[in-house]
């Protein structure tokens, strides 16, 4: 029985998603842990997003009216930074890393465990309660680079400036912030990406990141992992 105390206090999730049979049942599982309102159409689901007071968004990706992907690039265009949980059926590294860069803090494969749905939304939950307390990170040296945080770009001593994705800038700053340290590609996984995410997507964005800045931005320790270039 769910305690209505508890659950007023429940981070507030939006749950985008068409299928009725999965629609429903995650409704029900979640429904003791957390406040959802659910919806079925992308264009419905845009417009209620975009209204203040969600803690999460769970957005399947293929929706009618608006895809998912869709959803999310129009509500980062919008400055709107709610965390999001992008649900897909598409598991490849490619279509992970699309969905990653459209501005999606998170992604689970379909069909999913219900427990690990919980747990990623409890960690994006936990995200907005501490957004208002986070500052703004100084800028980075990273060789001949200085990685600006308010912009997400690199600028070269040269003038010249390089646009980063959310994830390339987030996977270089942990690098460049721990200079001397050796990164394994499970620990990138989980600090860079909000859940347990595959470890060939973050050897996709070191070869992002290699080709935008030049393969010495990022140096493999053959074993071990990763480490910020040094100049």
């Amino acid at each position: 029985m769910k305690d209505a105390s508890k659950l007023s206090t429940a981070p507030k999730v939006l749950f985008v998603e068409d299928d009725q049979t999965l629609g429903s049942l995650t409704v029900r599982l979640l429904g003791e842990q957390f406040q959802v309102r659910w919806l079925r159409d992308g264009w419905d689901g845009l417009q209620e997003a975009l209204r203040d007071g969600w803690d999460v968004l769970l957005i399947d990706r293929g929706l009618p009216s608006l895809d998912g992907l869709q959803i999310v690039r129009r509500l980062r265009a919008a400055g709107d930074q709610v965390p999001i949980l992008l649900l897909t059926a598409l598991s490849a590294v490619q279509d992970i890393v699309e969905g990653l860069d459209a501005g999606a803090n998170d992604y689970l494969a379909k069909p999913y465990d219900a427990q690990e749905l919980a747990a990623r939304l409890r960690a994006l939950s936990r995200r907005t309660v501490d957004h208002g307390s986070e500052e703004v990170a100084a800028p980075l040296s990273v060789g001949e680079w200085l990685l600006e945080p308010s912009q997400r770009s690199a600028q070269s001593g040269y003038g010249s400036r390089i646009a980063l994705s959310p994830r390339e800038f987030d996977l270089l700053s942990l690098l460049a912030g721990n200079p001397d340290r050796v990164f394994g590609r499970a620990e990138l996984a989980g600090g860079v990406f909000d859940g347990p995410a595959n470890e060939s997507v973050v050897d996709t964005y070191v070869h992002y990141l290699r080709k935008k800045l030049g393969r010495e931005v990022i140096i493999t320790i053959q074993g071990l992992g990763y480490q910020i270039g040094h100049s």
